[in-house]
């Protein structure tokens, strides 16, 4: 069979540690030598500073870092409100400071930016005839190996060749909204985590179908007659569910898409924001919106979250229900077959997996297995490598597999348009692995991706280098599509 193999754009995208956030820095919550709360200590400690102190610190602080924060004081008064409770009626200058004292830069994106997906952006005004702009989404990591979204844009040409477009100097981390919460998604997911269903049924009944933190908050009361040992785990889950479901808004007149970068904040992705997977999702009646499917892990546990956007403005964030979802790897299709959201996945660590739902928050009806390993270049393990591209021959699917020395290679296949589970064709080779100057990176032998778009003849691919840096391929649809149809036999 003839060996498909693509164009590598010759541009890179590396980590860069210069672009940084301020987020909140609190000290540890040990008492001090003279047994009270550090924190405590610290803000007593600069409430007493003199002022003129006060004003050549803050002066310190405004030359060091005025340039690289959009709005360095109002970021610094929001993290003073976090000891609102201990500063009295300091002025305006003093409550600077502690917010300064309580704010640190975070190099989020110092280790790596790899996993990428692409999507076209929602603005193609002022594209050249025959491009397409796009949104690329990233896995930025920082220190302590903590993941967050990060974004690029750029144009393919009507000939395929790729730009990134240069990003400025400030990042922004958006202001969280009140999200509404649904009573049955909210019920369904506590029970997945595990929540006694008798306590949770007792304050999700006050509450109507849709409620906000508040009510939440206020409906946990009836179990304060309760014994804490008994309501302890349960109210905790309720409330880390809560937050681990939010809006986060950007103001679209000061920032850029590059300029937003959606940082863990729920508890349960306190250690990162994992290979989000977008997509444009065309629903039945033409309206669209964006998608993205992420892995949320706290240290310990995984969960499966959902992003969905219209603008790359405005994000809602939830949880995602229901026993196919219960591992990495969910990735939608672009549109509803036969009136019910579809998506790949990997519930048993292994194999491809596709799931039917009427909701694309809840995936409840059992999985139908689409694709086991069978090449040795993906013995170990195989996935997708994003949402499958719609073509006239098919679904194509970009796959990842797992060989010898843990070695990652990236393959395709073809579903059927109308009945997904059945595999029309696969190939046998790979069309993506390292080369010899991707082999090396922060975890060697790796080539990955959260997501292609095609535009024209041309399959755009981005890929993770060793999870560390983000390349780009261009192939051929036509040729990759004949290889497929012609010279592949057709899995199991």
């Amino acid at each position: 069979m003839r060996t498909i193999t693509g164009k590598r754009v010759d541009l890179e995208v590396r980590p860069d540690s210069s672009k940084v956030v301020g987020r909140p820095y609190v000290p540890g919550d040990d008492p001090s030598a003279e047994g009270r709360p550090r924190l405590t200590r610290i803000v007593e400690q600069i409430v007493k500073v003199s002022d003129d102190e006060v004003r050549e610190q803050l002066a310190d602080v405004r030359r060091r870092f005025l340039g690289r924060h959009r709005d360095l004081e109002q970021m610094l008064r929001l993290n003073a409100r976090e000891v609102e409770a201990l500063t009295g009626g300091v002025n305006d200058e003093r409550r600077l400071l502690i917010g300064a004292y309580l704010t640190q830069e975070y190099a989020f994106q110092a280790a790596a930016v790899t996993n990428p997906s692409m999507v076209p952006a929602p603005d193609q005004s002022g594209v050249e005839p025959g491009g397409k702009r796009f949104v690329m989404s990233l896995r930025a990591i920082g220190e302590g190996h903590i993941s967050s979204i990060a974004f690029r844009t750029g144009v393919v040409s009507a000939d395929g060749t790729v730009t990134v477009d240069d990003t400025g100097p400030l990042v922004e981390t958006g202001e969280r909204g009140v999200p509404v919460y649904e009573r049955r998604h909210f019920a369904q997911k506590l029970r997945e985590l595990g929540a006694d269903v008798t306590l949770t049924s007792r304050v999700l009944d006050q509450l109507g179908r849709h409620f906000g933190p508040e009510e939440l908050e206020a409906a946990i009361t009836v179990l304060d007659s309760e014994p804490r040992a008994v309501t302890h785990e349960s109210t905790k889950l309720m409330r880390w569910l809560a937050s681990s479901n939010y809006l986060l808004r950007f103001d679209p007149a000061t920032t850029h898409i590059q300029e937003r970068l959606i940082w863990p904040v729920g508890p349960f992705e306190s250690k990162g924001m994992e290979d989000a997977r977008f997509v444009q999702l065309t629903e039945d009646d033409g309206s669209t919106a964006y998608y993205a499917t992420y892995t949320a892990y706290d240290g310990f546990e995984i969960l499966p979250q959902l992003i969905e956007t219209n603008d790359f403005c405005s994000f809602e964030v939830t949880t995602v229900n229901g026993r196919g979802a219960q591992n990495k790897g969910m990735a939608l299709f672009p549109r509803p077959i036969d009136g019910s959201y579809v998506a790949l996945s990997r519930p048993d660590r292994e194999n491809i997996h596709l799931l039917r739902s009427p909701d694309p928050r809840s995936w409840h009806s059992p999985s139908t297995p689409v694709r086991r390993p069978q090449q040795p270049w993906e013995l170990i393990q195989m996935g997708n490598c994003g949402s499958p591209l719609e073509t006239e021959a098919g679904w194509l699917v970009l796959t990842h597999g797992v060989g010898p020395m843990r070695t990652y290679r990236m393959g395709a296949m073809l579903l059927d348009l109308e009945q997904p589970e059945r595999v029309i064709a696969d190939l046998a080779e790979p069309i993506l692995e390292a080369t010899e100057e991707d082999r090396d990176g922060y975890v060697p032998n790796v080539v990955y991706s959260c997501g292609g778009m095609l535009h024209g003849d041309h399959l755009v691919v981005p890929y993770g280098v060793a999870d560390q840096r983000t390349r780009i391929a261009v192939f051929s649809l036509s040729e990759l599509l004949e290889a497929l149809l012609t010279g592949a036999t057709p899995s199991d």
